[in-house]
C-alpha cells in the first residue's frame, strides 16, 4: 500500500519530470500497439484520399493552374506545401497504395504523439498521469492513421513548432510554423497568440528575421503557381470565402440552415473572435505587462523582452515554457470555438491542447475529466446531432470561462498536485 501511495504521488506531481517520462514511454508502446491493431483490424473507408491522389496526378503531370487541379471531392483548396507532401506520399506509396499510406501516417501519428508528450514534459504542465488522455482519443486516431488527412501532418508541423517556441528557438519556430500553412491554413488562428508570444520574448532582431524566413519560404514554396497563375493560386490556396455543408458542420448543427449560411452569422463570428482574442490579450495574457497596448508600446521604443537565461528543465523555463503553451493554445480555441464551422478531422486542431488547457483552469479534476470525455463523444457521434453542437458549444465556453476567470497567467507559480 505504501507503495502504491508514493507511485500515486508521483504519477499526480506535476514536476515530476523522470515519471512523467516513464509514463510517457509507456504510452507510446501502447499507442504503437494500437496503430498496428488498428492497421491491420479496423477497415479502411474511403473520404478524402482518392482526391488527394487525383489532385497530385494532375500537379504531377504539369498544371499550375490551381483552378484547373481538382479531385473527385472538388478543387484543390489548400496551399502548395501540401502538394509537394502528397506528391512525395504518391510516389512513396506507388500512386496511393493504402496500407502503405496508413503505415505512414502511423509513423506521423507517433511522431506528433512523441512530440505533445515533450511539449507536457518540459512545460510541467499537467501530472503524469494526465498523459494517458492524449491517447484515448478514437477520432484522432481515424483521423492520421484511417482517413490520412492532411491535418494530421499540419499538426505535426504545429507541434513542433511549438516545441521550438518553448525552446526559444523563435526563428526555427516561425519557419515551421509556415511549413504548416503550407500544408492548411487553419494555422492562421494561431497567429495572434503566437504574437503575443513573441512580443513578450523574443528580441526583435528574432522575430523580424524568423518572420522574413517564413514569408519567403511561402513565396519558395508557392512560386510555381505565382509565377503562371497567381491569382488563381492565392484565391484558392487562401480561399476565405468557402460555403460550407450544414451536414457536416460539428458545432452548429443546431442552426437552421438559412443561418447557419449567412453573411450575419459570419460577421458575428468574426466580431466574437477579435473581441476575445483582445480581452484575453489586455487582461489576461498581457496582464503582467500592464495590457497588451502597454506591451506593444514598450516594444516599439526599443524595450527588449524579459531577460529568459534559466536552465532547460529548471522550475522557471518549465513555468514560463507552460505560460506560453497555455497562451498559444487558448488562443487556438477561442478561434475553435468561433469557427465559421467544424469538420470531423478539424478536431486534431485542438485536442491535444486540451488537456493542458483543462489543468491551466483552476476547476476540479472530475470537471475536467467531464468536459474532456465530453468533448470526445461529441466529436465521435455522426452525423452531427442538435445536442451534440449544443454540447460542444458549452463545453468550449465553459473552458474558456474557467480560463478568463480562475487561471493563472503570471507564470509565477504552479501548482505540483492535480486538484
Amino acid at each position: 500500500m505504501v507503495s502504491f501511495k508514493r507511485i500515486w504521488s508521483r504519477l499526480n506531481d506535476a514536476h515530476d519530470v523522470g515519471a512523467a517520462r516513464n509514463t510517457a514511454a509507456v504510452l507510446m508502446c501502447g499507442e504503437l500497439l494500437a496503430c498496428v491493431l488498428i492497421l491491420t483490424k479496423v477497415p479502411y473507408t474511403e473520404i478524402d484520399w482518392v482526391a488527394y491522389m487525383q489532385q497530385v496526378q494532375t500537379f504531377l503531370q504539369g498544371e499550375r493552374d490551381y483552378a484547373l487541379i481538382k479531385g473527385q471531392t472538388g478543387p484543390l483548396v489548400y496551399p502548395a506545401g501540401f502538394l509537394y507532401i502528397y506528391s512525395a506520399l504518391h510516389q512513396f506509396t506507388a500512386g496511393g497504395n493504402i496500407m502503405l499510406a496508413q503505415t505512414i501516417f502511423a509513423f506521423i501519428y507517433l511522431a506528433n504523439q512523441a512530440v505533445v508528450m515533450q511539449l507536457y514534459i518540459t512545460s510541467h504542465a499537467v501530472p503524469p498521469w494526465v498523459l494517458t488522455l492524449l491517447c484515448l482519443s478514437k477520432r484522432v486516431k481515424s483521423i492520421f492513421l484511417l482517413r490520412m488527412f492532411n491535418d494530421g501532418v499540419t499538426t505535426l508541423l504545429v507541434n513542433i513548432a511549438l516545441l521550438l517556441l518553448i525552446r526559444r528557438r523563435w526563428r526555427w519556430s516561425l519557419v515551421t510554423f509556415s511549413a504548416a500553412l503550407s500544408v492548411k491554413m487553419n494555422v492562421l488562428l494561431l497567429a495572434p497568440p503566437v504574437a503575443v508570444v513573441l512580443l513578450q520574448a523574443a528580441p526583435w532582431k528574432d522575430i523580424l528575421l524568423g518572420s522574413l524566413a517564413a514569408v519567403l519560404l511561402q513565396l519558395m514554396l508557392g512560386l510555381p503557381f505565382l509565377l503562371q497563375h497567381p491569382h488563381s493560386y492565392l484565391s484558392k490556396a487562401f480561399e476565405f470565402s468557402r460555403i460550407f455543408l450544414l451536414k457536416w458542420s460539428v458545432n452548429w448543427a443546431f442552426l437552421p440552415e438559412g443561418v447557419f449560411r449567412s453573411k450575419a452569422l459570419a460577421a458575428c463570428l468574426l466580431l466574437a473572435h477579435l473581441a476575445l482574442l483582445l480581452l484575453f490579450a489586455q487582461y489576461k495574457w498581457c496582464k503582467k505587462d500592464g495590457g497588451l497596448l502597454r506591451l506593444l508600446s514598450q516594444r516599439l521604443q526599443g524595450q527588449g523582452p524579459p531577460a529568459m537565461t534559466t536552465k532547460q528543465d529548471s522550475p522557471g523555463q518549465a513555468d514560463s515554457a507552460k505560460r506560453m503553451l497555455a497562451v498559444v493554445f487558448s488562443g487556438n480555441l477561442i478561434g475553435i470555438a468561433c469557427a465559421r464551422t467544424l469538420h470531423f478531422q478539424f478536431y486534431s486542431w485542438y485536442f491535444h491542447s486540451t488537456p493542458l488547457l483543462l489543468w491551466h483552469a483552476e476547476m476540479f479534476s472530475p470537471l475536467r475529466v467531464v468536459l474532456f470525455v465530453s468533448i470526445e463523444v461529441v466529436w465521435n457521434t455522426f452525423p452531427p446531432a442538435v445536442w451534440s453542437s449544443a454540447c460542444l458549444l458549452i463545453c468550449h465556453l465553459t473552458i474558456l470561462f474557467e480560463l478568463y476567470k480562475f487561471s493563472d497567467w503570471s507564470a509565477s507559480k504552479s501548482r505540483s498536485k492535480s486538484t
